[in-house]
């Protein structure tokens, strides 16, 4: 009788593994490469967005609002101005909503009511100027409209914004408010005035 070839479970074990190697190689190594190429754009955006804010009046605030929109903005400038705007119109619609329940506190004096009262006055005006920076931002030379007219009407709505935001702290002055209600306010006022400040300094670096 011939002898027989008798082959050990680990030696198919082996073999099995010789032949997939290479197979699950051609699977994977596209995706490993993928991977590593989207968390170096990643990380190039995120540095994008930070270098532009290293040049506005707030720069830590300016990037800890916009590096989560690091991936949309990639490394258009346009687009950062376009998301600072649409963060500080989101900042101010914030203070409005704060403002508008201190109006409702049925605690607060005559005076601290009719300080509240205009400053809710001034951040509508706030919102409205926002809403039309965000528009004009994002058709930009759309329809060969003018560029540059563009960008000096949303430099002045987003200073009219600076200027009603210190109105409405300025009207602290001379009227008898509680801390509290001066807190409030100005904490949620405060905010937005910097996000405008820091929206301002990044379209001014804008060159059409």
């Amino acid at each position: 009788m011939g002898a027989q070839n008798f082959t050990t479970p680990t030696s198919n074990s082996h073999n099995a593994l010789t032949f997939l190697l290479p197979i699950l190689l051609l699977i994977f190594m596209p995706n490993m490469h993928t991977t590593l190429a989207t968390s170096s754009s990643s990380q190039t955006y995120k540095t994008y967005v930070k270098t532009a804010c290293n040049t506005t009046t707030y720069p830590l605030i300016c990037y800890k609002s916009l590096s989560s929109y690091a991936s949309k903005v990639k490394s258009d400038p346009q687009k950062l101005c376009t998301y600072a705007l649409s963060v500080t119109l989101k900042a101010a619609k914030n203070a409005s909503s704060v403002v508008s329940k201190l109006y409702k506190n049925t605690g607060l004096t005559p005076s601290e009511k009719g300080v509240v009262k205009d400053c809710i006055e001034n951040i509508k005006d706030s919102i409205d100027e926002l809403k039309q920076s965000v528009s004009s931002m994002s058709n930009l030379g759309v329809s060969g409209s003018d560029v540059q007219l563009q960008l000096d009407d949303i430099k002045t709505w987003v200073s009219a914004v600076i200027t009603d935001d210190a109105t409405c702290t300025d009207g602290f002055d001379g009227v008898k408010v509680s801390a509290a209600v001066k807190t409030a306010i100005r904490n949620s006022i405060v905010n937005a005035a910097r996000l405008a400040s820091n929206a301002l300094s990044l379209i001014d670096s804008l060159i059409y």
